[in-house]
Formats: C-alpha cells, structure tokens, sequence
C-alpha cells in the first residue's frame, strides 16, 4: 500500500469517530479484563488495531502496560504512531505490520491480546485464534469484540417521509456482506473455545447514545450515512437514493447535523476466554 491514500484517510476517520462514540464501553470492558485478569496485564497484542481504539483503551487502564498494534496497513501504523505521540505514549506502544491471516511475527509470552472487529475478516480465523493461543502465556486473555450489525441513527417512522429507510439499505449491506465476509455475526465463542481457551464471559452489549448526540457522534452519524449510500447506491430506488442525499448533504433541512432526533444505537459481541 502506499504510504498515503484518499481510502484510508476516510477509513482512518470513521475509526477514530468510532473509537469515540464507543469510548464509554471500551471503558466499562476495560474494568471487566481487570477483574478477570487479577494480576494487570504488562504485554498487550492488539489485533487488528486499525487506529488505535483497542491500544488507548486498555493504555488509559492499565498504567504499566505496553501494546504491540498489528495490522496489515501501513497507513493505519502511521496513524495510530502519531496519536501516541501526540498523547505522550509513544514509549509504550509499538507497531508492527502484519497480515493475520500468516503466521504472527515471534513475540515471546504476551498477557492480554485484543481483537476488535478483525477477526470476521479474516479467510481462516479458526488458524488465527490458534496463533492468538500460542502467542499468549498460559492463563492470558483474549478480548475478541465483533459487530453485530451496523449502526442504526434514524427512527423508524421519520425518515425524511421514507419510513424504513435504514431497513431497506441494512438488508442490502446485509446481502453483500454475507457474500464477502462468511465469518460475520459467527458463533465466536464456540470457535474461541476449540481454539484452546477457556471461555469465561459472553455477551451481546448494547450500545445506545440518544439525543442530543455529541459533535463526534453526529459526525459519525453522518460519515457512516455516507458510506452507506456510496455502497448501496445501486440497488436503492430513486426515493431512497435523494432521502439519503438529503440526510449527507449539510445545507439540507433533513440533513442529519441538523436533526433533533437522530440517536446511536448499535451493539457488540463480547468474548473474553483465557488460554488453558
């Protein structure tokens, strides 16, 4: 990949908001591995960082921990070093780029890996989980943290005079993800466990923000609306299509920086297994 690009800026973007507007619960998830862990972890793995959500999470936990973030991106380490800096935790956080589907780089006994919504990515996570397994000392902890579907932010009946409308685009974004990501919405814990851990807490964990939304989740809201019009602009009909223009577009009265009632509300699925 190249050291810069339009892609993954917009990506880098969406994660960082997404870190954001999840920050309450990757606090809340961050006292249950204490409580689980018992001694604080001191090596953390975070698989799959992207831009870091994972990293600074468990960084602002635990004082003495250092994290290794991997990722196939180039683009993504770059980001993810430059907020550490920025938040003067350069010193404990490395990164190396990696794609998890090979075999993890030797990394020696490592006490809490972190995977957050990579595993469903991958083509074999079943030999990932595995790695995952033999990179951690016995008795460590995997965090795998998946999405059960995307986002919701309108009510049903008032979509710009199109009630449904975020139905219609899920079952279409439904659809294409079956045919490209086979392991979403899997039944991670089973697969966790026959990987050789012990699973110890799962659960789905709802996540709903109401109004009035903060900055960074009405600009979520509306990045996310975007990408779903983008991605499902061929299948809509043409009154779907302009609801959706009129939601992203600023200086619309519908648009979503200017609704009153626009809400979060998704959920996570929530494993924490150790290895036996």
């Amino acid at each position: 990949m190249a050291a810069h690009d339009h892609h993954s800026d917009g990506l880098a973007t969406v994660l960082d908001l997404d870190a954001e507007v999840l920050r309450p619960f990757h606090a809340d998830l961050a006292e249950r591995i204490a409580e689980l862990a018992g001694t604080p972890p001191q090596r953390a793995l975070d698989l799959g960082s992207g831009t870091g959500a994972g990293t600074f999470a468990l960084l602002e936990h635990f004082p003495g921990l250092a994290v290794t973030a991997l990722d196939s991106s180039a683009d993504m380490l770059a980001h993810l070093r430059g907020k550490a800096a920025e938040r003067g935790l350069a010193g404990r956080v490395e990164t190396a780029r990696a794609d998890l589907d090979e075999p993890l780089p030797e990394l020696g006994g490592v006490d809490l890996a972190w995977a957050s919504a990579s595993l469903h990515h991958l083509a074999d996570p079943d030999r990932a989980l595995r790695e995952i397994a033999r990179a951690l000392r016995p008795g460590g902890l995997l965090v795998a943290v998946e999405m059960d579907a995307f986002p919701r932010f309108l009510p049903h009946d008032a979509e710009i005079g199109r009630p449904g409308l975020e139905d219609r685009v899920h079952a279409i974004v439904d659809e294409r993800r079956g045919e490209h990501l086979p392991h979403f919405g899997a039944a991670w814990g089973e697969r966790i466990a026959a990987a050789g851990f012990a699973v110890e807490l799962e659960r789905i964990v709802p996540v709903e923000l109401t109004s009035p939304l903060p900055a960074a989740a009405v600009q979520y809201a509306e990045v996310a609306l975007r990408h779903l019009r983008e991605s499902c602009r061929d299948r809509l009909d043409e009154d779907d299509r302009a609801a959706l223009d009129e939601l992203v577009d600023g200086d619309s009265p519908a648009a979503v920086r200017r609704r009153a009632d626009l809400t979060v509300r998704t959920s996570r699925q929530v494993t924490i297994a150790r290895r036996r």
